[in-house]
């Protein structure tokens, strides 16, 4: 019975994941609240994955992470990239994967991504080539980077504490960094050749045209007998028939409404919304309709401009619609559409839920967009402006991310401590604020890591984990053997690896390929090790957050991860079944 229960479970979160009907972490708590009022398993095991030190290394990545970043010295190493994109860019290319794989190896690949994906569309601009050239080798570069060392990426911690927890040797800092350093080099190979001939060549285009606005846009005259004068811009007649306010014109003066504007007799207004609601416009009295459709250089003057914003990992729009989050109180921007996974969306703006990676064509003052460039909840898509580079708190930020790697390396301190000792140095050396530091945690990935070990525990209690094992054995053993049994495993993971987060996912096969293994008479390590690996190389869909991130600033569509990484992931899985046992004998 206990076994049926954990395994439907698994099957809702699976789906739950899949649809983000509801957020990760919260799917992840009502997991542990039914498993532990079944007994399945005790409160302490619900809650030892929260209090494990691999929790503790997760978190300090980050905050020195956040300061790295905060000092400007990887803006100052874009800035870096310009310069050469100037003598070749195939080298430029090269050197973008290099240098974000060289740092996805010691800091989580979602980061990395995020951090390098407003400069480097700035950078494409600045050397006009389409940033769908540079923007998938670069999450790819950042994925496979993080197979190079244990802190690369949080599945690797996450397998490493949990194959601990039940009694197996941990992973060191640089065991795997032979066979990672194998797999990012492949990566790089493809990507500089059969991939790049593959990736999209995406023209600019006016912003308004690319979003097809002028098609929606319409100008409306208010008459001396509208019922529309003195009504607040943003709770007018014309709201309620789902049109968005562009700007004003009133007189000689051209200008973006806020939520105190009213509205007067002779005002030129700019609405923006579907045709059928722009035609029940045309029957209201007391305005005149000046044209249905407006060229796209009518959205933007001297003042107003119109740009394109990403909404950044940590972000907290993110899962609040416009409306909620009161965007342009807060921002002093206008949304006019979102782009999301290469589809384009205008309609009912104001209810939509935000995701990280989506990009918003907003409008507003100049200045406005000015203020975001410091903002940690957007980013803006336009030229790239590098931060200041301060080299004092640049060093120091290093100089601690390299003593604590040292220092575990060399068992002086705890993998956990030394880190959490950066992180704490860095914040009380100013290389960044408490409160920045909080915020550049993402409090999500630790619920989800520290409740999936509490789920890997419940499929040992349970015996689901017994029971998938035999299974396995049974269907792939007699085809071919031991590594027959491990490639099942390795393609399973991949495959659960497209609703479910890499680190959840091996977090769900490891329980039962560590049973498998124990059966065959296998090395259990070796198992875990295949597992975390194809974790990370599964490039078949863009689910993972650092193609996410790159989806639609990229201008990418669905099938161009499936057309690229699909050859890509079953390279990369080749490589770990043939490479795995040579470093790790079974």
């Amino acid at each position: 019975m206990e076994i049926a229960i954990v395994l439907t479970l698994l099957l809702i979160a699976v789906i739950l994941f899949a649809t983000e009907k509801v957020s990760i972490e919260i799917v992840t708590l009502l997991m542990l609240i039914i498993l532990a009022s079944l007994r399945i398993i005790t409160p302490e095991e619900a809650f030892a994955g929260f209090s494990s030190d691999f929790i503790i290394i997760i978190a300090s990545i980050f905050i020195l992470s956040a300061a790295l970043e905060e000092t400007g010295i990887l803006d100052f190493a874009v800035v870096r990239l310009v310069r050469l994109a100037k003598r070749s860019t195939n080298l430029m290319l090269l050197m973008v994967m290099l240098v974000t794989g060289i740092v996805s190896a010691f800091m989580n690949n979602t980061t990395v991504t995020a951090m390098f994906v407003t400069p480097l569309v700035g950078l494409s601009k600045r050397i006009n080539k389409s940033a769908s050239k540079i923007l998938m080798p670069l999450a790819y570069a950042a994925i496979l980077g993080g197979t190079c060392t244990l802190i690369g990426t949080s599945t690797n911690v996450a397998v490493s504490g949990y194959i601990a927890k039940v009694g197996l040797e941990p992973i060191g800092l640089f065991e795997i960094s032979g066979i990672g350093l194998i797999i990012f080099l492949v990566g790089v190979a493809y990507m500089m050749t059969i991939g790049q001939r593959m990736l999209p060549d995406h023209t600019d285009q006016q912003l308004a045209e690319e979003y097809k606005l002028q098609k929606y846009v319409t100008e409306v005259v208010v008459m001396p007998d509208s019922m529309l004068i003195g009504q607040l811009v943003f709770a007018s007649d014309l709201t309620s028939l789902n049109l968005r306010m562009l700007n004003i014109i009133r007189g000689k003066e051209n200008f973006l409404p806020d939520f105190r504007t009213r509205i007067r007799e002779g005002d030129v207004l700019l609405v923006e919304g579907d045709l059928d609601n722009l035609m029940k416009v045309k029957e209201t009295k007391g305005i005149q309709i000046m044209a249905d459709v407006l060229a796209a250089q009518d959205l933007e003057t001297e003042n107003i401009r119109l740009a394109e914003v990403m909404i950044t990992r940590q972000s907290n729009l993110i899962n609040r619609t416009v409306k909620e989050s009161e965007f342009l109180r807060r921002f002093g921007l206008v949304v006019l559409a979102v782009s999301r996974h290469g589809e384009t969306l205008r309609s009912k703006i104001g209810s939509m839920e935000l995701r990280m990676g989506d990009v918003l064509l907003v409008q507003g003052a100049p200045q406005r967009f000015d203020q975001l460039r410091s903002s940690n909840h957007l980013a803006v898509l336009d030229e790239f402006e590098p931060l200041l580079f301060k080299k004092r708190k640049g060093i120091i930020a290093i100089s601690c991310f390299l003593l604590a790697i040292v220092a575990g390396t060399m068992d002086l301190l705890p993998l956990s401590i030394a880190f959490l000792m950066a992180a704490v140095i860095s914040i009380l050396l100013r290389c960044i604020s408490s409160e920045k530091a909080y915020s550049a945690i993402d409090w999500r990935l630790l619920i989800l890591i520290g409740g999936m070990t509490a789920f890997g525990t419940a499929m040992e209690n349970s015996g689901a984990a017994d029971f998938l094992a035999h299974g396995i054995v049974d269907l792939m053993g007699p085809v071919g053997g031991k590594m027959g049994i491990l490639a099942g495993f390795v393609l399973l993971t991949v495959i659960l690896t497209q609703p479910m987060s890499n680190a959840a996912a091996a977090l769900v096969i490891i329980p039962v390929a560590l049973r498998a293994a124990i059966e065959v008479g296998a090395d259990p390590r070796a198992f875990a090790i295949a597992i975390m690996l194809s974790a990370s190389v599964s490039l078949v869909t863009p689910f993972e957050p650092s193609c996410i991130l790159v989806y639609s600033p990229g201008k990418y569509r669905f099938w161009d991860f499936i057309k690229i990484g699909s050859p890509l992931t079953l390279l990369l899985i080749t490589v770990i079944l043939l490479l795995v046992p040579v470093f790790w004998p079974m």
